[in-house]
């Protein structure tokens, strides 16, 4: 997998107690990487990290705190690094713009500061988002090179950080090299993250009741967790192997069959579990969120040769599968869905998978 670039090497992940965060660590471990991370607690009980019980040294410290990256590096010596630490939320970004700002674009910058002091990093995938475009409500995907924007503090937050990326991206050329990733809305087992659609329905489910829908109308890039590590993966691994014409942005986004609105993905849900209640409730005065987004990932199919493994049907099974599991028999499926997972893209002959 991945070249076998992973096996033995120091690799860091930040914000590896997320949701995001903890599949990618633990399908790094069982790549055979070094892994360590750097994030803060998690922030919801229960959480994907605490049910992994994963043994990796960890740090836990903020990435605003530049000494603390620094010790971190000092200490385990990173060649790889995936920045994943942020503050997620848009919703959340409307209550605390400053909090966002600080730490998606100063954590990051401190990030990029800690690899710019070292002589050991060679390579860095910035996580950062769809929503970094200017939303124009297009019913296209946005590609590349298209404007940078956000309405919204946490979009916003994310165009800054892909202009700090590049910005140190130049500063380390000859050093290591610097892209960043930009997936869209993420599904799969283990987030339950407040204010995002299926971990509120999952919520829902459990506790027997209905779950409202604030944006029934709205269409969104749904893809899971796993399509979008291998793009970070496979990202990875070019950079390591000194590719400097990847050193940039890159969409990682799902087939145009899986760009739904919220109302037809719960549809869809709702075939894979049948107790899934939905009530349709558009919220008056809420604040700004995209009606429409989509992302455009010619880019890396053709150039990276990525494409995503799990169709959307797929994606629905396997993540109302892994809820199920948990709830029922408190059951952790995440290793077998990743071993699922690299088996399907094996067959499909992908490219990190040959």
């Amino acid at each position: 997998m991945f070249g076998e670039v992973y096996k033995g090497r120091r690799t860091l992940v930040t914000g590896h107690t997320g949701f995001k965060g903890s599949w990618l660590r633990l399908w790094l471990e069982r790549l055979g990487a070094e892994v360590t991370g750097y994030a803060l607690v998690p922030k919801t009980d229960p959480n994907h990290s605490d049910l992994l019980a994963l043994t990796s040294p960890s740090t836990i410290a903020d990435v605003r705190n530049l000494d603390a990256l620094l010790a971190h590096f000092a200490t385990y010596r990173p060649e790889v690094v995936f920045h994943l630490a942020a503050q997620a939320s848009v919703l959340y970004s409307y209550d605390d713009p400053l909090e966002t700002f600080s730490t998606n674009v100063f954590g990051t910058a401190n990030l990029l500061e800690a690899c710019r002091r070292t002589d050991h990093v060679r390579a860095v995938v910035v996580v950062t988002s769809d929503k970094c475009y200017e939303n124009r409500e297009w019913v296209w995907g946005y590609r590349e090179n298209d404007p940078l924007g956000g309405h919204d503090p946490y979009s916003a937050s994310k165009a800054c950080t892909e202009i700090v990326s590049a910005s140190y991206g130049r500063l380390l050329r000859g050093r290591g090299l610097v892209a960043t990733a930009r997936g869209g809305n993420v599904l799969g087992g283990g987030d339950w993250t407040a204010d995002r659609l299926i971990p509120d329905a999952m919520r829902a489910v459990a506790r027997g009741e209905m779950v409202r829908v604030r944006n029934p109308n709205s269409s969104r890039p749904w893809q899971h967790v796993l399509d979008l590590s291998a793009g970070y993966l496979l990202l990875g691994q070019r950079l390591l192997e000194g590719r400097t014409e990847v050193a940039e942005a890159w969409n990682f986004g799902p087939s145009a069959d899986a760009n739904l609105t919220v109302a037809s993905l719960i549809a869809r849900m709702q075939k894979v579990w049948p107790g899934l209640r939905a009530e349709m409730a558009p919220q008056e005065g809420a604040p700004h969120e995209a009606g429409a987004l989509m992302v455009d990932s010619t880019k890396a199919r053709r150039i990276l040769q990525w494409e995503p493994v799990w169709d959307i049907r797929d994606t629905l099974d396997r993540t109302a599968a892994w809820y199920r599991a948990w709830f029922n028999d408190g059951e952790v499926l995440s290793i077998r869905q990743i071993d699922e997972y690299t088996a399907q893209a094996v067959r499909q002959s992908v490219v990190w998978a040959r």
